[in-house]
């Protein structure tokens, strides 16, 4: 029998390479991007009930504990499906920042669904855990596999990369804060909308997506239109390049950025040389490759092997 009790990290994410193709019928947006996860992380403990009842409770009073939370949602997508008698009660501490382009609420949302699955001993199939994965947003399927993966159509295809090379991060989170649905509009609606949805906003018009961590590789579409809503958000990416990270970019569709670092020597002195303004915060973190991933989610490691191969 498993443990009735399980404390799982959820990690956060960034994207090495972002395009966003167009705009197709049903209103969502064609991207052609690289995931990559990154060891900033929530921690969330579940623990198996034998009543039908979920209740979440979260650290961050600013965050709903129930249906808008994924968290909530994604155990109850699991219980209706495949475990109507069974409940939980889960713990969410926070950490990722929320509105940061980071992933955290799809990653939250993720390892409660590998969590439950193994609590709950369902016989839930990888495809059917995608499955619910994907109804509750475009990111959560990513975070089955972790490690380094190309994400396509709407970002639930999904294809496995070779883990890029360990790199150090800094994660700068300036005060300023942009919704995804804000970051869409701000790119220009006409130009992306064409009936068969192909490839025409002129800054997507590139051959090939990389995993490189080199600056010439890296490239986000959302930079210029976030940078122009939200000029704080462009302070802080200079702030990461002045105490010499090798390459800024902004992470997702904001608000975060990251600055990449050789070595844990060329991180520390970033810390102590960069100059924050008020309310800004500043995460040291690091790679996370697809082994490191699977073997941090315990139990549920293997569970995480069914959708990575042996």
């Amino acid at each position: 029998m498993p443990s009735l009790t399980l404390t799982l990290p959820a990690f956060a994410k960034i994207n090495l390479n972002l395009r966003v193709l167009g705009k197709r019928a049903d209103g969502y947006h064609e991207i052609d991007t690289v995931f990559q996860t990154i060891s900033l992380h929530d921690t969330i403990t579940l623990t198996a009930r034998d009543s039908p009842e979920i209740v979440l409770s979260c650290d961050d009073r600013s965050l709903s504990s129930r249906l808008d939370n994924l968290v909530y949602r994604a155990a109850q997508a699991l219980q209706a499906r495949f475990a109507p008698d069974k409940g939980a009660h889960i713990r969410l501490f926070k950490r990722i920042p929320a509105q940061a382009g980071l992933g955290g609420g799809s990653s939250d949302g993720a390892v409660t669904l590998l969590a439950l699955a193994y609590l709950w001993q369902t016989k839930a199939e990888p495809q059917e855990l995608l499955e619910i994965a994907s109804s509750l947003g475009a990111d959560v399927p990513f975070f089955f596999f972790g490690g380094t993966a190309r994400g396509r159509g709407i970002g639930k295809d999904l294809a496995q990369l070779d883990d890029a090379p360990d790199k150090f991060l800094l994660v700068v989170k300036p005060n300023a804060n942009v919704a995804t649905a804000a970051a869409y509009e701000s790119l220009n609606a006409g130009s992306l909308t064409t009936a068969e949805a192909k490839t025409i906003l002129s800054s997507s018009e590139r051959s090939g997506i990389s995993n490189s961590f080199d600056s010439k590789a890296l490239q986000n579409d959302f930079e210029p239109a976030v940078f122009e809503l939200e000029p704080e958000i462009a302070r802080a990416k200079v702030a990461l390049m002045n105490v010499g990270a090798g390459a800024v970019l902004l992470a997702g569709s904001g608000s975060a950025v990251f600055g990449i670092f050789d070595n844990e020597d060329a991180q520390k002195r970033a810390i102590q040389l960069i100059e924050l303004e008020s309310g800004w915060r500043v995460f040291p973190c690091c790679t996370v490759g697809r082994s490191h991933y699977r073997s941090a989610m315990g139990p549920c490691g293997a569970i995480v092997g069914r959708f990575n191969g042996p």
